[in-house]
């Protein structure tokens, strides 16, 4: 099958699938997923060359950490870490050892059991945000602490794909962990000189040629994204730097608003690929271990979350609710995994297995959040106008 016939699928499938996804009260990442495993060499065979759709994919996640930087003000850092960081990092210490020792016991080795662990440790952004209303300043409150924790988790994602692309340097790791946060630093550095004294002057200039700024914002991320590969790190590493260098813009929220649709473009054709390369062979295998996953993580983790806000002053139905919206694995979580195996620090198997448990606690956390709290596609009238 030619690209622009792969494409035609992709969308055509994807709207089709989301339409059914949105009757189911899912979230839409999971009809991509499912289409990319029925169009898929392990389904109907029409694309039997996923790596090429991935290639093209990856820079859905590369436009994705670019926006993220830009969400992350530095005054809005602090106010989180005042407010976030201790949930946070409690919680994503505890469902690492829980996701290190489940693995464990499942018979993984040990680099394997850190990845699942670590996969287990961050929650579904799309999930998350994509769900929550906005109109009631309950809602409103609710959504700040979720972002705050998705943000922070964010932060902790990064490092660990700094850490992911150390080892895949292959040689001595602890050296080439090293060398490359003595990279971050001249990257930041750069990319904060070339902001201030190029990009800021170019955008003062030419902020009223919408399609000019619209143009220079890519520019900036894949610019600064091919900067960091030159210096030793990843594309992705290099967009979020970026981002981050460029949100106290006062341009920051209109690149935001005209990039995200450029981002779901690729993000639709990244869940494709990662559906249409996972394989199937394994699931009967892997369906144990993986559902043990799901479980632990959608029982413990709204737990968890709620007791850590209960114990910070939040309102008990607050905590609960936003512990419930926090249910699942991420997103993020299946790019870790795809891209430890591309580092050789853990086997396709072992990748699927994450991807498989992410997957069933999307579904599962979908329809819970539906079914008791406001969202847009709730399962009643009351829920969606709350």
């Amino acid at each position: 099958m030619t690209f622009g016939n792969s494409i035609f699928l992709i969308f055509t499938g994807a709207a089709l699938l989301a339409t059914l996804a949105l009757f189911a009260r899912q979230a839409m990442i999971v009809a991509y997923i499912v289409l990319g495993v029925i169009a898929g060499p392990w389904g109907l065979g029409y694309v039997d060359d996923p790596e090429v759709i991935g290639e093209i994919s990856d820079i859905g996640i590369i436009f994705l950490l670019y926006l993220l930087g830009l969400d992350l003000f530095p005054q809005q850092l602090w106010k989180m870490l005042g407010e976030a960081a201790t949930a946070t990092l409690v919680s994503s210490l505890l469902f690492w050892t829980i996701g290190f020792v489940t693995g464990w016991l499942f018979g993984l080795e040990t680099a394997e059991s850190v990845l699942i662990g670590a996969a287990l440790m961050f929650s579904s952004t799309i999930i998350g945000v994509k769900l929550l209303p906005t109109t009631i300043l309950h809602h409103r409150h609710t959504g700040q602490i979720i972002i705050s924790v998705l943000l922070l988790q964010d932060l902790i994602a990064i490092l660990v794909l700094l850490l992911l692309q150390g080892y895949g340097k292959g040689g001595h790791l602890v050296l080439d962990i090293l060398l490359q946060l003595g990279s971050l630093p001249v990257l930041i550095v750069a990319a904060w000189l070339l902001e201030r004294y190029v990009l800021v002057r170019l955008i003062n200039r030419f902020d009223q040629i919408h399609e000019y700024i619209f143009l220079l914002a890519i520019a900036w991320c894949l610019g600064v994204s091919q900067l960091a590969d030159l210096l030793g790190l990843s594309h992705e590493i290099g967009a979020f730097i970026a981002g981050v260098t460029l949100a106290s813009s006062p341009i920051a929220m209109f690149i935001t608003d005209r990039l995200k649709p450029l981002r779901d473009f690729f993000l639709v054709i990244f869940f494709f690929a990662l559906g249409a390369g996972f394989d199937m062979g394994l699931v009967l295998e892997l369906i144990l271990p993986a559902g043990v996953l799901a479980i632990l993580v959608i029982v413990i983790k709204p737990l968890v979350f709620a007791a850590l806000f209960v114990r910070a002053g939040e309102k008990r139905d607050i905590s609960i609710e936003v512990g419930f919206r926090l249910g699942q694995i991420s997103e993020f979580s299946m790019l870790i995994a795809v891209l430890a195996v591309d580092s050789g620090f853990i086997s396709s198997r072992t990748s699927s297995l994450a991807q498989l448990a992410a997957l069933l606690t999307f579904i599962v956390s979908s329809y819970i959040i539906v079914l008791f709290y406001p969202t847009p596609i709730a399962v009643s009238d009351r829920l969606r106008r709350d």
